[in-house]
């Protein structure tokens, strides 16, 4: 006897169970505002020093966004979520951000019917909060980065340990300071100030790769 459908639910497909995801892909669920850019472009860096590529939501339209964002986080190997700025916006009506937990709840969803290859991490600034916010999370690893870049890279090493070649975090440091110049180029020419545009974002990736290739010995 066939389970019954839970109605505004979409089963998933054979195709989606069988997709197959870039090895190399990251999904990047991040808050986009002005004090996380410092841990943006190091969310950036450390992975493409780390010889993977980082996607973003941004540019994701409004309309059936949610779908768009899943289709997004399946694509890719793995995801990364910072739970850092989970907290009740100033703005009125005084809400908490639930983008990043709801994002989470997607991965663990993913991972559990759609593809067991399918890896995820947390991410937060500071010790203990996630698991009080949010306690099933119970027993999970959570990184904690500080809110600090040193912070993000010497965690991306610990959660996405490479068998070889292994970047330091100097290294990545130092490609983080080269970056900052090419990035208010980007921005300069893209005619705003605005880091998180879809493009800009797009060469902020792509300087980020040429560099740790560089810099790091690679072709």
């Amino acid at each position: 006897m066939p389970a019954s459908r839970v109605p505004g639910r979409r089963p998933i497909s054979s195709r989606s169970r069988g997709r197959r995801s870039d090895a190399k892909a990251v999904f990047l669920n991040i808050p986009y505002d002005a004090k996380f850019k410092p841990l943006y472009l190091a969310y950036i860096v450390g992975l493409s020093a780390l010889r993977l590529i980082p996607f973003a939501t941004l540019g994701i339209p409004g309309d059936r966004r949610l779908d768009r964002i899943l289709s997004l986080l399946q694509s890719c190997k793995y995801s990364i979520h910072d739970l850092s700025r989970v907290e009740v916006d100033a703005r009125r009506p005084r809400t908490p951000r639930f983008n990043m937990p709801l994002e989470l709840g997607l991965a663990i969803a993913w991972r559990h019917v759609g593809s067991p290859s399918h890896s995820w991490f947390i991410f937060e600034s500071q010790s203990r909060r996630a698991e009080k916010s949010c306690s099933d999370i119970s027993g999970t690893d959570v990184y904690i980065h500080d809110a600090d870049v040193q912070g993000v890279f010497r965690q991306l090493r610990n959660a996405l340990v490479r068998p070889n070649n292994q970047p330091t975090v100097p290294q990545m440091v130092m490609i983080y300071e080269e970056l900052k110049p090419v990035v208010r180029r980007i921005l300069r020419n893209a005619g705003t100030n605005d880091i998180y545009q879809a493009q800009v974002f797009s060469e902020i990736r792509l300087a980020a790769q040429q560099l740790a290739s560089k810099r790091l010995g690679r072709r």
